[in-house]
């Protein structure tokens, strides 16, 4: 009995999983953007960015623009991982 119960159960999992997808498939397909959005416009990160290759301290610039100076750490080691910023000698 409890052999079949878990079978049932299984395969509802599976047919939730399977409708999941094909939901997540077909929005991605229509454009939608999955996940959170981002905290800091793409204006502050430019700006942020500018300021620290003119040689602004990190910590004085996160101050200026309101966020956190790990907030801005992540944004530079994300912006050199894709390869756009220099790494610091």
């Amino acid at each position: 009995m409890t052999t079949i119960l878990v079978a049932v159960a299984q395969a509802e999992r599976e047919r939730i999983l399977e409708r999941t997808n094909e939901g997540r498939g077909g929005a991605m397909n229509r454009g939608v953007k999955m996940g959170r959005k981002p905290s800091i416009s793409l204006a502050d990160r430019t700006r942020a960015v500018m300021m620290v290759a003119e040689g602004m301290p990190e910590a004085a610039v996160a101050k200026e623009l309101g966020f956190s100076r790990q907030k801005l750490y992540d944004i530079l080691d994300e912006l050199r991982r894709q390869d756009y910023l220099q790494r610091p000698v």
